[in-house]
């Protein structure tokens, strides 16, 4: 592989370090060179259409109709780029995945049924080298460590989308990182915060599953609806919401529904 275009570490997980400051600081640096460095050596894959042409094969899930059209109009404005599908949530997202076998995902974080994150994970357990992209209105930390800890190599404000989003689908083209300046602050920042305050941050570890239930609760689905959506009996689904509320010690749906915001499981706007 190409120096300038993939990082050679001994310890990582989709392309972030796990070894400590130094490789966090070299995949910053690297996120931040112009896709040029990449595009004479990297190796990278690629469909190729008639006369040689490089085909980058994209998936946009967002569940606002507007925001997929313009986003795909943005897109396949580039040469070489083409949208192979939408998603209007999470859930879908996985399905067309396992389909079509995109090249880059942009998975809008606040999507009904399964949300961007999780999502994320998911494509992530059956396809390793997807490249994921998150797209948010919301650049708190605790959402940026939730999109690391997802294994997305990529975060862009939609409010910055205008002016980023091209320049964040490149450096995934090329096997790179894209993160803002102020969100690799974050990031470092996150990371020189005492270790007791990082350890409590994650003292409660949900599932996938876990996560899914309290998502559908979250947005108001009754028992049986869960049940369906995620093809579990009642007894099942209703069993997974009770053990959730003891484990995160919680007493109401209202307190289950505050958790979900709270932790970026579900937004409201």
């Amino acid at each position: 592989m190409n120096a300038e275009c993939g990082l050679r570490k001994p310890h990582s997980y989709n392309g972030f370090c796990t070894t400590g400051f130094a490789c966090w600081a070299t995949i910053l640096v690297h996120s931040a060179l112009p896709a040029a460095e990449c595009a004479s050596g990297g190796t990278r894959d690629c469909r190729k259409l008639g006369g040689g042409v490089c085909v980058l094969r994209i998936l946009i899930a967002d569940d606002h109709e507007v925001a997929r059209k313009g986003i795909r109009s943005l897109l396949e404005d580039h040469v070489g780029w083409e949208v192979c599908a939408e998603a209007k949530d999470g859930r879908e997202a996985v399905e067309l995945s396992a389909q079509l076998k995109p090249d880059v995902f942009l998975l809008d974080i606040g999507m009904p049924n399964l949300n961007g994150l999780d999502a994320a994970r998911q494509i992530l357990t059956t396809t390793p080298d997807a490249r994921i992209l998150i797209l948010t209105i919301h650049d708190s930390e605790q959402v940026v460590r939730e999109v690391l800890a997802a294994g997305a190599r990529g975060f862009v404000l939609k409010s910055d989308a205008g002016r980023d989003l091209v320049a964040a689908v490149e450096a995934l083209q090329n096997r790179r990182t894209f993160f803002t300046s102020k969100v690799a602050q974050m990031m470092l920042d996150g990371y020189l915060r005492p270790q007791e305050e990082r350890d409590t941050a994650g003292q409660h570890i949900l599932t996938p599953r876990e996560r899914e239930v309290i998502q559908l609760v979250a947005e108001g689905k009754t028992t049986k609806e869960i049940a369906t959506a995620l093809s579990l009996s009642v007894k099942t689904a209703e069993t997974h919401r009770t053990n959730l509320m003891r484990k995160l010690d919680l007493h109401s749906i209202a307190d289950l529904t505050l958790y979900a915001v709270r932790n970026g499981i579900v937004q409201i706007y």
